[in-house]
């Protein structure tokens, strides 16, 4: 019995066989010398005169030829695509994650479909911003996303003070030199928010997203194990079209 996947593996070559026949006979009629031909036979005026020999070229391409080689390898590729397609619309299997049926039933095409879209949402989640490994967070549930415990911090001002280096003589003034001195003014409480994911909420997506690829791979495989509903269109069609 044939299945799907044997008819997924050869469609490529089917069609390429199909699109090199069609290409290699448009070429071959558009030489019109190909397609000509000649016969040629020489006779004297009289007995004592020149004898030359036959001439011929034979027709080496006929249309008729070439319509039956296309239409041979054109009904194979209609065949195998219908059957594909005929096919694809009953082939269908169930996604089962951690041993429970997440979605009965889904078609061998929007199986394939499911696999591009997880495979896109899978570098998407794993691009996500995550929250910084230095700092401690917990949910803010009025900033509607995570925090810092506060941090407080001193606020100083710098003040200047003098310092006497020398007490004034009757020859010489006091010699100061001025320094500035940090003086606590006030305290800054500093809270960090972030609108990023803890590492492990982006771990735990990750993870559900990458067995939900295998289910779907494995549902498609199994989809693509159906016995296929065999369809014979490409005589009808070619009959149709290139008949007398």
């Amino acid at each position: 019995m044939t299945k799907l996947n044997q008819i997924i593996a050869i469609e490529k070559s089917v069609k390429a066989k199909a699109g090199r026949v069609l290409g290699d006979a448009g070429r071959e009629l558009s030489k019109a010398p190909l397609l000509s031909g000649i016969s040629r036979t020489y006779q004297p005026k009289d007995e004592e005169g020149e004898q030359l020999p036959p001439e011929s070229t034979k027709v080496q391409r006929r249309v008729e030829e070439q319509l039956r080689e296309v239409a041979s390898a054109m009904t194979r590729l209609f065949d195998v695509t219908a059957t594909k397609d005929r096919t694809n619309a009953v082939a269908t299997a169930d996604v089962v994650v951690d041993g429970e049926v997440l979605v009965p039933d889904v078609p061998v095409t929007y199986l394939l479909f499911l696999e591009k879209q997880l495979a896109e949402l899978q570098a998407f989640v794993k691009s996500l911003p995550v929250l910084d490994a230095a700092e401690s967070w917990a949910f803010n549930d009025a900033a509607d996303c995570f925090a810092t415990d506060p941090v407080k911090t001193v606020r100083t001002k710098k003040v200047p003070r003098n310092h006497v280096k020398a007490e004034p003589t009757e020859e010489h003034p006091a010699q100061v030199e001025v320094y500035y001195e940090d003086i606590p003014v006030g305290y800054w409480t500093t809270v960090r928010f972030s609108g990023s994911a803890p590492a492990k909420r982006v771990a735990q997506l990750s993870e559900r997203l990458e067995k939900l690829q295998f289910a779907v791979k494995f549902a498609r495989e199994e989809a693509n194990g159906t016995e296929v509903v065999d369809e014979k269109i490409g005589d009808r069609v070619f009959g149709y079209l290139f008949g007398e």
